[in-house]
């Protein structure tokens, strides 16, 4: 058994240290998918930088596409009017957008019209699927971060109906972004000419749509690459870790109902984590409450037989005094009743002081006890209540600084018992010596007496509760045979050790040795 040593209870500070509030209604499992799911929402927020990542792209399309508009205006400006018309197919083929001039009438000059059709827009319904997925998902995603849509772009032939032409009008290069049937961004630019004209550039700007989509699909991949990942990572941490505890939490369970005796605590001997550990605390613990069970349940029969004989022996002394007249025969059954009742007080005494050992240990507070000081004074008590049959106490102290952890009132027990038991076998006119002595870290006290010894079978089953061995001719019931027993508990209770053996000096008798710590040095501050 441990040392017993009490510190200030904190269960309130570490209850709300490891408290949760909501998330403590949440299984491990799901708690663990719930974080890495948090990481793959992070990463999914890269949906959201796509989407600026596509305004800049267009922006800078925008302004692209007004110093090209302004270019083209000036280029045709200076150009002669007889080679107009193959300057404007030119340039239509060497920017890839359509050139449309405008007058105040409406078109005068149209690339298309000149053959160059570089500028054209896709039906959606005669795409494939693929083709119908990616606008699903441009769709949606739009939606989720609240993308502003650009208007619908229709052909005009009414130079009033497209409001770049109309800022062209008043000296101004303006540009204007639109929404192709198939979701593609369609840039038209415009820039004055002389004499009132203007020069209008249109642009389907597919690569925009097919770089955006190209960054989402790869994105889309490594996050279902990592959802996957997170996954199978989320039940492999629920296989290694929940599925432990909830063997663990079953087995407790079925100990907690009273069926410790049929549970194996699985001990986990291959982990060694911090599972690992648990279970093999758990198991220990198991073992130990199932010792603890199996000590109650003796303890309890040897109390039943042990009460049994005083209580059959008083019962038949009670009858008897009820058909006895006989006063001299009266005077012996009523001594045998006191025996009995003396007996009896004795062994409930005894029992009680047993049976509360280990709590009170458990919760004892361990200050420096000085051993020489206790057994001078057990030693000048005795001396002073005076001991039978001529038996002398002989103490003898080597060295100095005797001190010990422990409870004073127990230790002064387990040596009070030691010496009723040395008196108790010594012959008369016997020496009991009591020697106290340090080493290596220890301190050691012997008890010593001229008995006849406890044989080498013995010298266990001594320490066992109710086991008794009376000295010759001593009346029967002086002893519980708890004294051992008790001296035993405590001295294992203060970590220490207590044995039995043969006399050193080869003379007859008995030698109890009992070993417990040295306390650490006091110092002026303590």
């Amino acid at each position: 058994m441990a040392p017993a040593i009490a510190f200030p209870r904190n269960d309130g500070e570490d209850a709300r240290d490891l408290a949760l509030s909501w998330s403590g209604q949440i299984s491990l499992t799901q708690r663990i998918l719930l974080v890495n799911l948090l990481a793959l929402a992070l990463l999914a927020g890269g949906f959201f930088y796509l989407d600026s990542y596509r305004s800049r792209i267009v922006d800078s399309r925008i302004e692209q596409a007004t110093r090209e508009a302004r270019l083209v205006a000036e280029a045709i400006g200076a150009s002669n009017p007889d080679g107009r018309v193959a300057l404007v197919r030119r340039l239509a083929r060497d920017t890839g957008a359509r050139l449309r001039l405008l007058g105040p009438g409406g078109v005068t000059l149209d690339s298309r019209a000149l053959g160059v059709r570089n500028f054209t827009l896709q039906d959606p319904d005669r795409e494939g699927w693929d083709q119908r997925i990616a606008r699903f998902l441009d769709g949606a995603i739009d939606t989720v971060v609240s993308a502003q849509r650009p208007p619908l772009y229709r052909d005009r032939t009414d130079p009033a109906g497209w409001p770049e032409v109309v800022a062209a009008r008043t000296g101004r290069v303006a540009a204007t972004v639109w929404r192709a049937p198939d979701r593609t961004p369609v840039i038209t630019a415009a820039a004055p000419l002389p004499g009132g004209e203007v020069v209008m550039t249109a642009n389907n700007a597919r690569g925009i749509t097919r770089t955006v989509r190209i960054e989402r699909y790869r994105l889309g991949v490594v996050l279902l690459g990592v959802t996957i990942f997170s996954v199978l990572l989320s039940l492999f941490l629920a296989r290694t870790i929940v599925r432990p505890l909830r063997r663990l939490a079953r087995a407790a369970v079925r100990v907690r109902r009273g069926r410790a005796r049929e549970v194996v605590v699985p001990r986990l001997p291959s982990r060694r984590d911090e599972l690992g550990m648990l279970a093999r605390a758990l198991s220990d613990m198991s073992l130990a409450l199932r010792a603890r069970i199996d000590a109650t349940e003796s303890f309890a029969a040897d109390v039943t037989h042990e009460l049994k004989n005083p209580l059959a022996s008083l019962r038949s002394a009670v009858d008897g005094l009820g058909r006895v007249s006989d006063p001299a025969l009266q005077a012996q059954l009523i001594a045998i009743v006191r025996d009995d009742v003396m007996r009896l007080d004795r062994l409930i005494t005894d029992i009680s002081d047993a049976s509360r050992l280990d709590a009170q240990l458990s919760r004892a507070q361990f200050e420096p006890v000085d051993l020489a000081a206790l057994l001078d004074a057990l030693v000048m008590q005795r001396e002073e209540r005076g001991i039978e049959r001529d038996i002398r106490l002989d103490l003898i102290e080597e060295g100095a600084a005797m001190l010990v952890p422990g409870e004073g009132a127990r230790l002064e027990r387990v040596f009070e018992n030691l010496i009723d038991n040395a008196l108790s076998f010594s012959p008369d006119g016997g020496i009991v010596t009591i020697l106290l002595h340090a080493d290596d870290g220890e301190r050691i006290v012997a008890v010593e007496d001229e008995g006849p010894g406890v044989p080498a079978d013995k010298r266990e089953t001594i320490f066992h509760r109710f086991h008794s061995i009376r000295p010759e001719g001593e009346a029967f019931g002086r002893h519980s045979g708890l004294g051992l027993a008790i001296a035993r508990t405590i001295v294992d209770g203060h970590g220490g050790q207590i044995t039995v053996e043969h006399r050193a000096d080869g003379r007859t008798g008995a030698r109890f040795v009992v070993r417990l710590p040295a306390a650490a040095p006091m110092t002026e501050d303590a």
